[in-house]
């Protein structure tokens, strides 16, 4: 299972997007998606306010802003293949 943060705003369109994306992808990957509301930490806001949605794993942006379906899809993919090796 990968473990996966999605840092998201509040009445934010690309973020609620980048939640779909993440459920639509989870049905065929095994992923544990956390959504962080970037409002409940001071720091947190100010990292990613310009940023968001940024969606980390394994503890690096993998992507963010407006978000492509396939492109995160294969990045997830690669994540998870690096796990488990050849």
């Amino acid at each position: 299972m990968l473990r996966v943060t999605l840092y998201r705003g509040r009445a934010c369109g690309l973020c609620d997007r980048a939640e779909v994306l993440l459920a639509r992808i989870g049905r065929r990957l095994p992923l544990a998606v956390e959504a962080v509301d970037i409002a409940s930490d001071p720091e947190l806001e100010a990292k990613y306010f310009l940023e968001i949605p940024v969606i980390e794993a394994e503890g690096r942006v993998i992507a963010q802003g407006r978000i492509a379906e396939p492109a995160l899809a294969a990045e997830l993919e690669a994540l998870l293949a690096e796990r488990h090796g050849p």
